[in-house]
């Protein structure tokens, strides 16, 4: 599969008055397309805003300070490689590829969606910002897209307003306006968090069909474990900023190498899990986020170090250990 976004050494900081807070810190990793990765890791770890980043919807006060983020831009035919971490945010060219050809999905679509404006409305501008359609061309492919995911009686639903619809409905509608571009890549930012686990396999199966159908690639940011195992063909788990793990969905379910990808994992109720035992839980929390820290971020709550400070003092960086597995370890990586 052909890589179309490849994103290197990426750092995001935001400059707060209490101090700097390295949200993300190092960040490195490709996308291909037709294919999705998943990155899954605790609240407060920069899930988010790597995807922000990509975008170039990072709030104030962030910043990007270090990186690229090329991305393979089609126009005319042609494909030409952008660095989006040199864009203006606000300018032409981030603006028309920002919804067109990269498109991203939010947890709560309640938030998302203006609340005073119909959803038909919201998905026809969409359309019509990007693309050189006519209004009633726009409202056609505005009802094809609601009714392709699955949302009954679309022709009626598209002059709903968001708080008529149901929760699983507002999702399918956001997904709806997500594609109505036909983008190449889509970022999908916990967007089964808010559903009951119903709806979350019906959205997960809904996203897997529609990958199939555009060959788009797809950045899935999920907290929860179960989920990344059902729909990421690769894996990229994060904390405090850091890739720690990095492999196909396959190996870091099968051999987890990061004690951080191995406690998550233990901390999740298996099929087989007898009833009323105790979960395994990480002890502590993230460090405070206006630290730096110059070893391993996990060291505080890992079960593995057993006071080395190898893993608190020395740099390190992520390192091939097998075919398409990586991982951030100062006890497996070389020192730097």
């Amino acid at each position: 599969m052909a890589t179309i976004l490849a994103v290197e050494n990426l750092r995001v900081h935001f400059f707060l008055d209490q101090g700097l807070v390295r949200a993300v810190d190092g960040v490195s990793f490709t996308l291909e397309e037709g294919k999705t990765l998943g990155i899954v890791g605790e609240s407060g770890s920069g899930k988010s805003v790597i995807g922000q980043s990509i975008l170039r919807i990072v709030p104030p006060p962030g910043q990007i300070v270090e990186g690229n983020i090329l991305f393979q831009h089609q126009e005319n035919g042609a494909t030409t490689q952008i660095d989006l971490a040199q864009l203006d945010p606000w300018g032409k060219k981030a603006r028309s590829i920002r919804g067109r050809e990269i498109a991203m999905i939010f947890q709560e679509p309640m938030n998302s969606f203006s609340p005073v404006h119909t959803v038909g409305n919201q998905i026809i501008e969409a359309l019509r910002l990007h693309q050189d359609v006519s209004a009633a061309e726009a409202r056609n492919r505005g009802i094809e897209m609601l009714g392709r995911v699955g949302i009954p009686q679309p022709e009626l639903r598209i002059d709903a307003y968001p708080y008529e619809l149901s929760g699983g409905m507002r999702q399918r509608a956001m997904i709806a306006m997500a594609l109505v571009c036909n983008p190449r890549i889509l970022i999908a930012d916990e967007p089964t968090t808010a559903l009951d686990v119903t709806i979350q396999a019906q959205i997960l199966e809904l996203l897997r069909s529609l990958q199939e159908e555009f060959r788009m690639a797809i950045l899935f940011i999920s907290h929860n474990l179960g989920v990344i195992a059902e729909i990421s063909h690769e894996v990229m788990v994060v904390y405090f900023g850091r890739v720690m793990e990095r492999a196909t969905v396959s190996e870091i379910f099968k051999a987890p190498l990061h004690p951080y990808t191995k406690a998550l994992l233990e901390s999740v109720p298996g099929i087989d899990t007898p009833v009323r035992t105790h979960l395994a839980t990480i002890e502590g929390t993230l460090p405070d986020p206006h630290m730096y820290i110059r070893g391993c971020p996990f060291f505080g709550r890992c079960g593995e170090c057993e006071g080395n400070t190898v893993c608190r003092d020395e740099p390190y960086e992520l390192t091939w250990v097998a075919e398409d597995h990586y991982v951030a370890c100062p006890r497996i990586c070389v020192p730097m």
